[in-house]
């Protein structure tokens, strides 16, 4: 994946400086890290009854893949209540799919360290109580988990307004309920001490739309 250009305020210095073997770090108020790339957000739809969606992104960033392809920098599909999305050819497909890089600056004031091997069971609970149904959540750690457990602690932090005003989705019809949980994390070889992050509830009501993705932070 290409790289981005890495800028990091004097914050993150103090993260990163304490991420030796030897020393560990209180979070400092405010640390911004910058990723390598947003991976896989996929947007999932889930209409009350079948209907024509047209879906649009405009992103702070370049986009290195998408799929299926866009057209006029949109896709439109047919979406059926369970989520199956169909193109104009009869294609079918589960999600919509882009990857990018940015400069966007992640958060990291606020989240979780966690163990390498207590990763799956973070994932399950976190991913849970912030609305993703069962099909989705096994999707995001069948996606991340590999990258993940092996590391002997990951600091994560779900990112919601930093990531979602660099990435402003345009969904038309719009949706009764909206979720995107995105993750940005970094592989740790000691742990660090910060402030747990409150994730909050969804619910799901009417026409609502998915989203998860996430940015390792190297």
């Amino acid at each position: 994946m290409k790289r981005t250009i890495l800028y990091l305020m004097l914050a993150a210095l103090a993260l990163l400086a304490g991420c030796t073997q030897d020393e560990e770090l209180s979070a400092k108020p405010v640390i911004y890290l910058y990723p390598e790339s947003d991976a896989k957000p996929v947007d999932y739809l889930y209409p009350e009854a079948e209907m024509e969606v047209t879906v649009s992104l405009d992103y702070d960033g370049e986009l290195t893949c998408v799929y299926p392809a866009m057209e006029n920098g949109a896709w439109s599909v047919t979406a059926s209540p369970d989520g199956t999305l169909t193109d104009a050819s009869g294609q079918t497909y589960n999600y919509l799919y882009w990857e990018g890089v940015s400069a966007t600056a992640y958060d990291f004031s606020q989240g979780f360290c966690v163990p390498g091997a207590d990763t799956a069971a973070f994932l399950e609970d976190a991913l849970s109580q912030l609305g993703l149904n069962r099909r989705e959540a096994n999707e995001f750690i069948v996606y991340w988990l590999p990258r993940m457990e092996a590391n002997p602690y990951n600091l994560i932090a779900f990112q919601f307004d930093t990531y979602t005003d660099h990435a402003r989705l345009t969904i038309t019809p719009e949706p009764d309920a909206t979720l995107r949980v995105f993750m940005a994390w970094r592989p740790l070889s000691t742990p660090v001490e910060l402030p747990a992050q409150e994730l909050p509830a969804f619910e799901r009501t009417g026409f609502t739309v998915v989203e998860w993705g996430g940015a390792e932070i190297s």
